[in-house]
């Protein structure tokens, strides 16, 4: 039986707060966040299905976690792709639990991760990219896969996106931490018109060697593209051919992978 551990600790790496229980822990912080300041979940058992929500105002994400997590509370320019009720004001409220059989192996969107961070968190799925536009939070990977997608503009939340920073080599790749199935792929790509351009073609490039050509509509609905179901561990958005329009522009607002986690 896991035991899960969650901690608020300082930019010293002094421990504030903690709290520890089997299969779940919540834990409750009365203090404003300082700069520097880290959240941590630490799990008895490694390689399993965690529900984790870090805020109240942030929702929860069911993950994989391989090890101990580490997240740093963001402040300034790293905020503004979060809601302004997100780690904001005097009393925090924080949780954690081991997920059930039937919600682990149910269909849904694996690529969903409200946690994201920069870096090796130990926590799946995880969104990386070769380019940020001008390394602002508002255009990192992570917007990706946060479960926003409202795509009409650009900028602060919430209308968080992945920017290319206009490279014609831009690719992102999603990660999941172990096997997954999937036969469903949607994007959201960014329509703040005439501000953007868009993509007339994409490659989705699977772990398991494959990939699949696919042409886009230049729309702000979502584009979906259904295939023969594929175990996979990653996929990578790549060789993406703008459309002849004077905007430099594109960039996606979200990315859903659907399928389910590969039993045993």
């Amino acid at each position: 039986m896991a035991v899960l551990t969650l901690k608020v600790m300082d930019k010293d790496g002094k421990e504030i707060c903690r709290d520890t229980g089997e299969k779940q822990v919540s834990l409750v912080y009365g203090a404003e966040y300082r700069e520097g300041d880290r959240i941590v979940l630490e799990t008895s058992e490694k390689n399993i299905h965690v529900w984790i929500q870090l805020d109240d105002a942030l929702g929860a994400s069911l993950c994989y976690v391989t090890g101990d997590m580490s997240y740093e509370i963001p402040f300034g320019e790293k905020k503004i792709c979060y809601s302004p009720k997100v780690f904001s004001g005097g009393k925090h409220y924080l949780c954690a639990k081991c997920a059930r059989e039937d919600e682990v192996y149910a269909y849904r969107n694996l690529a969903l991760n409200v946690c994201d961070q920069h870096g090796d968190t130990h926590c799946y799925p995880h969104a990386w990219a070769n380019v940020e536009t001008r390394g602002e939070s508002v255009f990192a990977a992570r917007n990706a896969i946060d479960g926003v997608c409202e795509n009409r503009s650009h900028g602060e939340w919430p209308y968080g996106s992945w920017g290319i920073n206009r490279r014609d080599d831009a690719e992102m790749t999603v990660e999941f931490g172990r096997q997954i199935k999937t036969d469903r792929i949607v994007l959201y790509t960014r329509a703040d018109f005439p501000h953007d351009n868009w993509w007339k073609q994409v490659t989705l490039t699977f772990s398991d060697g494959s990939s699949l050509e696919w042409e886009l509509e230049k729309s702000r609905l979502p584009h979906e593209i259904t295939f023969p179901a594929k175990r996979i561990s990653w996929v990578k958005l790549e060789k993406l051919i703008k459309a002849d329009d004077p905007s430099p522009f594109p960039a996606l607002t979200q990315m859903e992978v659907y399928g389910k986690d590969i039993c045993g």
